[in-house]
């Protein structure tokens, strides 16, 4: 037997293949994605100064369109607040409002002094709302009537009467009773300007004293009230209207709701000092909306005017 042409064989393991480590898979390299900066949102900023929200409806309004609708959200009809200067815009005729004491500003009689000084708060004011005081008076035409015609202004001071305010007013009454006018006075307030102190309630008396004497003329006076008219100017001149007017929703009324509240020690019923509210209790005399107004206030004076003139002519026969 020939040994050289034996061949050891492992049975089973012949056509076994020795393992190998399985090539790298090739990958595509993909391109990085930019880093985005940390933690700031994507979101695109609206600017100021070309919409608004209202607060009731909660719809965005573009601000040229709320301009057109005199500041009244065309969804559900709320009022927002709105300049003397647009308010005069709105109701006059063009070019007839003859301003009145434009140049006639406050002063800090009693050195007033706290977290800053009221002649400080005073000059801000005049510088962001580009008013002397918080009231614009003078005579104008509304309709082919000439009246006598006070707006007060929320913007400045919040719409507080302190001495000018008082004396401007007390000047126009005046004027319209010395010219035979009907007298109409816009009010939205605060209250009397705590920081003329005596001085600022004193102006309740002077102004409720110079509508006596138109009164006493039988002169008309048509009070408008808007958001929001309270305290020192709700207790005088401002309730004091042959005719009373007020805006919808607005907020009218002596202190505010959580003094009585906590003064009565009872619960105040749904919608209390709202215009609505005080229609429906005799306290006012009609509700106007914004765009009705000046339609409304042509009506008002054509009748006042034609009762003034039947009047006339009755002492005359």
């Amino acid at each position: 037997m020939d040994t050289t042409s034996f061949v050891k064989k492992n049975i089973g393991f012949e056509n076994v293949e020795p393992a190998l480590t399985p090539p790298p898979v090739k990958t595509t390299s993909l391109p990085r994605k930019p880093k985005l900066s940390g933690g700031k949102s994507r979101k695109k900023e609206i600017p100021e100064g070309l919409w608004a929200k209202c607060p009731t409806c909660a719809a965005m309004i573009f601000d040229k369109e709320l301009d057109e609708n005199l500041k009244v959200c065309p969804k559900c009809n709320y009022h927002f607040q709105i300049s003397a200067r647009e308010r005069i815009h709105s109701l006059v005729e063009t070019c007839t409002f003859e301003e009145m004491d434009a140049a006639m500003t406050s002063v800090d009689i009693l050195n007033f002094k706290g977290a800053s000084t009221y002649k400080s708060k005073l000059e801000a004011y005049k510088k962001n709302t580009t008013l002397k005081d918080a009231v614009i008076t003078g005579l104008a035409k509304i309709g082919a009537h000439r009246v006598a015609l006070g707006v007060m202004d929320f913007n400045f001071l919040g719409g507080s009467m302190g001495s000018v305010v008082g004396e401007k007013l007390t000047r126009l009454i005046e004027r319209g009773t010395e010219k035979e006018l009907p007298v109409v006075i816009i009010s939205t307030s605060g209250g009397a300007r705590m920081y003329e102190g005596m001085f600022s309630l004193m102006q309740m008396a002077k102004t409720s004293a110079a509508l006596a004497y138109h009164a006493q003329k039988k002169l008309p006076y048509i009070s408008i009230l808007t958001h929001p008219t309270t305290a020192g100017v709700m207790a005088s001149y401002a309730s004091l209207g042959d005719l009373i007017l007020a805006e919808p929703g607005a907020m009218i009324g002596f202190a505010g709701p959580r003094v009585i509240k906590d003064t009565t020690q009872a619960e105040l019923p749904p919608g209390f000092q709202t215009a609505e509210f005080l229609l429906d209790h005799g306290l006012i005399d009609a509700i106007v909306p914004r765009k009705e107004m000046k339609t409304q206030l042509v009506e008002y004076l054509d009748f006042l005017a034609a009762g003034k003139n039947n009047g006339k002519k009755s002492g005359a026969a």
